[in-house]
């Protein structure tokens, strides 16, 4: 028997006999889904800004869901509720638009109590940025306002300030915009990542033409600010930017097919391949997260994962030895062994159907979505990926 293989996160992984059963997979599988959901804890957001002037909007654009209007919230100061989506990976703590003069005090003293007690909580319990929303039709930004950007920053948060419903035309930012957010960056407040305003539509405008835009910088400053903890919750909750989710999983997928190849290096025989199920588990279970899928499913992906992965004497079941194995280099060891070469590339098409499992998912409607993950079509589709992946 083979000693523990050890992630760098502290996921530690068991090697197992060869007969694993379906029941003793589907188990594993729901354990380490548990764990890497955990993993990622909770990206925490405070979005500060007057009654109209679209936080439910721009949150919307950038994570996928009204925070305030579908989860669960909890008042925690005077003016501020925190809200949570179950299943998800975002916290929003949501001023309700009185946020200057007198209420803003108030929010302030109340924020400042909050923020000493998170001081001795894990990162994922913090607050780790706060977006600043000011409505560009306006054209103006008071003294209370600014006075409001900076007590932010000297209780120690991040503060990105978002110019938002920006009208724009043949590409350009609309002048009366351009000329408030000048007078903002004069006033010498300290915003993050660069001391400037970001433009923001994030809701096209069928009648004038305004299409949507900023989103993209605004995610992009927002992780140049958080902690690096805080990022992987990041990645998993917004919706914006699937290339940040792929880049994740490609990390997840090469590490397990490093750890498989250590597994096969001195050639196992196809009986013993089960010992690299493990490592597998934990692979899918970290990608699904890394996806920011929902943990409530989970159940749902454990069970299409062990239809696959259990299969006695086979790497990712009789099917994918069978019909991968002539497509990998070196991968007919005598017909009877899997080396680390053949280990570590199945691993990896193993890792990559699953990755196109969830953005297929991701790419549907939320109730689509649902149905899809509590139904046989993701063992089909895990299966047809990994036909494809040869």
């Amino acid at each position: 028997m083979r000693g523990v293989i050890a992630y760098r996160n502290n996921v530690s992984i068991q090697p197992s006999t060869p007969d694993l059963g379906r029941e003793q997979v589907l188990g594993m599988f729901e354990q380490q889904l548990a764990e890497a959901f955990a993993a990622l804890g909770t990206f925490n957001l405070a979005v500060f800004g007057k009654t109209g002037v679209g936080k439910s909007t721009l949150v919307n654009g950038i994570f996928g869901s009204d925070v305030a209007r579908t989860g669960v919230g909890q008042p925690v100061t005077k003016g501020l509720v925190y809200y949570r989506i179950p299943d998800q990976f975002l916290g929003l703590y949501d001023s309700e638009g009185f946020e200057t003069g007198t209420a803003g005090d108030v929010i302030l003293t109340g924020l400042r109590d909050i923020l000493s007690s998170q001081s001795a909580k894990p990162m994922h319990e913090r607050i780790h940025a706060a977006w600043y929303l000011v409505r560009w039709s306006d054209r103006r930004f008071e003294q209370a306002q600014a006075e409001f950007v900076r007590a932010l920053d000297s209780l120690g948060l991040p503060v990105i300030l978002v110019m938002t419903q920006v009208p724009t035309k043949d590409g350009q930012v609309h002048p009366d915009a351009i000329e408030l957010a000048a007078y903002i960056e004069s006033l010498n407040l300290p915003l993050m990542p660069h001391g400037k305003v970001v433009f923001t539509n994030a809701l096209p405008d069928r009648f004038t033409g305004a299409p949507m835009f900023g989103l993209q910088e605004l995610l992009d400053d927002t992780y140049a600010v958080v902690p690096e903890a805080a990022a992987r919750a990041l990645t998993a909750a917004q919706t914006l930017d699937l290339g940040r989710k792929k880049k994740a999983v490609a990390a997840i997928v090469n590490q397990a097919a490093t750890i498989a190849a250590g597994i096969g290096a001195t050639p196992i025989p196809f009986a013993d391949a089960a010992l690299l199920v493990p490592n597998q588990i934990t692979m899918i279970a970290r990608i699904t997260a890394a996806y920011g899928l929902p943990p409530s499913k989970s159940r749902s992906m454990a069970v299409a994962g062990s239809v696959v992965l259990t299969g006695g004497a086979t790497l990712a079941g009789r099917y994918a030895v069978t019909t991968l194995l002539k497509f990998v280099p070196g991968g007919a060891v005598a017909g009877s062994a899997i080396s680390a070469t053949v280990a570590a590339t199945l691993t990896k098409a193993v890792g990559m159907a699953w990755a196109r499992v969830c953005e297929y998912a991701l790419s549907l409607e939320p109730a689509q979505r649902d149905a899809f993950l509590e139904s046989s079509q993701v063992t089909e589709s895990f299966l047809g990926y990994l036909k494809s992946s040869r």
